[in-house]
């Protein structure tokens, strides 16, 4: 095995394969790539913060109201909204894992515990939805009869508005910004405002003479919340569990095959979050290539596919003699 540059060369049933090593060129690029990530995560933490301090100011005016009136649903759901703030806490958390630099012990970085921590925000959607639906059961034995007012309408009403801004900011900037903790949040932001919609039911149900309305519309919007929570274990399986990425292979093969010396292009393997998109293929080049101009293909291949395709983070070249089988043994 042959050492040039920042890249080892070993020529093994005809393959050169391309390994990075900790030369001071390569620390350079892990320098620049950790102050991207930490950059990229700067600007989670300034959405989450601001979401933050807005779902405690809509807690507050649930409670505060709920207690001055006496409409347990009012001050129940208030205390729901104090949990999205617990949320949004977690998420800081896992955000802080998350935005850690490469480390020997972490050499692809430690952007999967956003990820990890997503699947807490599920338990939580859970647990809630689990809360709601026993909540609901039991109040259509022993229905309520809340007092109602226009102010109580009026503050729902309001919290409502302020959470739906909440949900589609968050929402947005979590796919903006390839979040899973934002994307996440936001569907636990969507639960707070599906119980809200309850609780301006069992108003509506109460003032019609129906109490009953609220508890069954309660038991119905369970059943959503745990649907919510099980989208977000999917997703986040498909990445812990190393799924495919999302990401085009055609459009890898194009890019690749368009570097001129490349004469074909197999075996891709893709991993990774949307953000973190890991590739592994083979390349195959002329048998009388001399090394530095395979070294160069590569180099050009990993700078055109990060540059062409957003999200990818990292791309392996495996380089073999055109011609000869892939990972076929000498005789």
């Amino acid at each position: 095995m042959v050492e040039l540059g920042h890249f080892y060369f070993g020529l093994t049933n005809q393959q050169i394969l391309i390994v990075k090593t900790t030369g001071r060129k390569y620390n350079m690029a892990m320098t620049a790539d950790t102050q991207i990530v930490q950059a990229h995560y700067r600007g989670i933490r300034r959405v989450l913060a601001w979401i933050l301090a807005l779902n405690w100011l809509v807690a507050a005016a649930k409670i505060i109201y709920g207690v001055l009136t006496g409409f347990t649903s009012m001050t129940a759901d208030g205390f729901h909204s104090l949990s999205d703030g617990a949320s949004n806490i977690l998420s800081l958390i896992g955000i802080h894992f998350a935005s850690q630099p490469v480390d020997r012990d972490h050499p692809y970085g430690h952007r999967k515990y956003e990820t990890l921590f997503a699947l807490g925000i599920a338990g939580m959607l859970f647990l809630l939805a689990f809360n709601l639906f026993r909540e609901g059961i039991t109040r259509i034995n022993n229905p309520g009869i809340p007092r109602v007012d226009a102010a109580s309408f009026a503050v729902m009403i309001a919290t409502i508005i302020v959470n739906i801004f909440v949900m589609r900011y968050e929402y947005g900037k979590g796919k903006a910004l390839k979040s899973d903790i934002l994307v996440s949040d936001s569907l636990h932001t969507k639960a707070d405002i599906l119980t809200s919609l309850s609780v301006i039911g069992a108003l509506a149900g109460a003032k019609l003479g129906f109490p009953v309305i609220d508890p069954l519309i309660t038991v119905f919007i369970s059943l959503f919340i745990a649907h919510a929570g099980w989208g977000i274990i999917r997703e986040s399986s498909l990445v812990l569990c190393d799924s495919a990425a999302k990401i085009d292979q055609n459009r890898l093969v194009e890019i690749t095959m368009n570097i001129p010396g490349v004469k074909g292009c197999q075996k891709i393997r893709t991993r990774g979050r949307e953000d973190d998109i890991h590739v592994d293929m083979v390349v195959t080049v002329a048998g009388n290539m001399h090394m530095d101009r395979a070294h160069a293909i590569s180099e050009e291949i990993e700078q055109a596919i990060k540059k062409n395709i957003p999200g990818v983070t990292d791309v392996v070249v495996h380089l073999e003699a055109h011609g000869h089988p892939v990972n076929k043994e000498p005789r």
